[in-house]
């Protein structure tokens, strides 16, 4: 796979808007020509060079700086313009106007990177991490990004692939000398290659879980009856007044979120409407909306008014969730209890969301529930298709392992092991299809 030969995109590289500077960026085999013609000379490369920009009928556009960076040792591995002039919308659309004349085309979202993907001057996971490095949600995302765009999780994943190389070419030599067959299979080396990859895995699992989560974020949401304070929790969380509170119970009505880092670790919060039986409209579709979001969590925040007791509300909820989801029930209002508990378990904390008391606990117990450690060190990013990759390959492994315990045919091992092989090498893109680089491009920004 590789870029369009002969085509050459074009596109605005800065935020749309108002600034001191504005990028407009040239990839491909005519940006030699497009220089000469809009800026009356190629400039020298990697060197900025105050010109003018001119349309094609030599009209003055904007001036600026103009770098040439010559492919293959560009972004993109093509040759590469960049104009960098005023920052206004008007100058901007009009040097990309100007620039589509002299024949270019406008670029799609992500192209520049997909063609410095296609041109190997990064891999898959490196390319994803640019994307990543700019939607980060906190400086410890933004780290985890860099790092990954760096190629922490391209070596690690290298290192896999390279040890199962070599697991491998020690079972295909099986098929290849059958009557050692049984020798081979016998060997020690396979088992114990197999055991150690299995544990590199695993390793390298819980490494992106955690990336994945600095990369997405974690969804948490608030849930509970009307009044029981779920509106002032989300302020307490958010450390401002987002949600209207009010003595009046059914004053949410409608989701409300919140975005917020808890060290480190970006948080998509989400305070809904309180269940309860309703024949008003509005508060039906409030609850609908509340449940559609509970069905997505990662961990539920379950609001009691400490002063009513938990009853039989709680209990229905409860009884709708999924088993397998993490709740966390919260005792709110201990501010207004006389003698209030100080006694709590692991999921079942009291709180003020007036004071704050609690509001530790509650963010240790939080960080428990999502295996974040907020340690740095080595940490990052990764998306939820790498986490899929690497639980495929992992289930393979698991089958290959019993394979090898049952001493059966090589062939079910080997093609076992195959198969772990094809699933790791879809993160870097060893193994990649037109789809999957279509779904993964279309979420960049145009311009990178």
């Amino acid at each position: 796979m590789s870029a369009p030969a002969g085509d050459t995109i074009a596109a605005i590289a800065t935020p749309p808007g108002r600034g001191g500077v504005g990028i407009v960026r040239i990839s491909g085999p005519g940006a030699a020509g497009i220089a000469r013609s809009a800026l009356g000379r190629v400039p020298e490369p990697r060197m900025a060079t105050l010109a003018t920009f001119r349309d094609p009928q030599g009209q003055p556009v904007d001036q600026g700086l103009a770098l040439f960076f010559p492919g293959p040792r560009s972004y993109t591995g093509e040759d590469l313009l960049e104009f960098q002039g005023h920052g206004g919308p008007v100058v901007m659309d009009r040097v990309l106007t100007a620039c589509l004349g002299h024949g270019c085309r406008l670029a799609r979202p992500g192209e520049f990177t997909q063609r410095a993907f296609l041109n190997d001057r990064m891999d898959l996971a490196q390319a994803e991490a640019v994307a990543d490095l700019i939607d980060a949600g906190s400086a410890a995302a933004a780290r985890g990004a860099l790092r990954t765009l760096e190629g922490a999780l391209s070596r690690r994943t290298e290192a896999l692939a390279e040890a199962l190389t070599v697991l491998r070419s020690h079972v295909e030599a099986a098929l290849d000398f059958p009557e050692e067959e049984l020798d081979l299979l016998a060997d020690t080396a396979v088992g114990d290659r197999l055991e150690h990859l299995r544990e590199e895995l695993q390793q390298l699992l819980e490494g992106a879980g955690q990336g994945r989560l600095l990369q997405e974020g974690a969804h948490l949401v608030i849930a509970g009856r009307p009044n029981a304070g779920k509106s002032s929790l989300l302020n307490r969380l958010a450390d401002r007044e987002t949600a209207i509170v009010t003595a009046i119970p059914g004053t949410t009505r409608d989701v409300l979120r919140e975005h917020l880092s808890l060290d480190g670790l970006p948080l998509h919060l989400v305070d809904t409407a309180g269940l309860h039986a309703s024949e008003d409209p509005v508060e039906q579709e409030g609850m609908r909306r509340a449940w559609t979001e509970m069905e997505r969590a990662d961990v539920i925040l379950l609001v009691v008014d400490a002063t009513a007791g938990e009853g039989e509300a709680e209990a229905a909820i409860r009884a709708r969730l999924d088993p397998a989801l993490p709740v966390i029930t919260l005792l709110n209002k201990i501010d207004r209890l006389p003698d209030p508990p100080r006694e709590y378990g692991e999921d079942r904390i009291p709180i003020s969301a007036l004071t704050g008391e609690g509001m530790d606990r509650l963010k240790a117990r939080i960080r428990d529930l999502l295996h974040y450690h907020g340690k740095e060190e080595g940490l990052f990013t990764a998306r939820r298709r790498h986490l899929d990759a690497l639980e495929r390959m992992q289930t393979h492994l698991e089958a290959a392992r019993g394979h090898l315990q049952a001493g059966v045919a090589p062939e079910l091992l080997a093609e076992e092991l195959r198969l772990a092989q094809e699933a790791l090498g879809e993160i870097t893109g060893r193994v990649t299809n037109e789809d999957l680089l279509g779904r993964i491009f279309a979420d960049f920004c145009i311009g990178k």
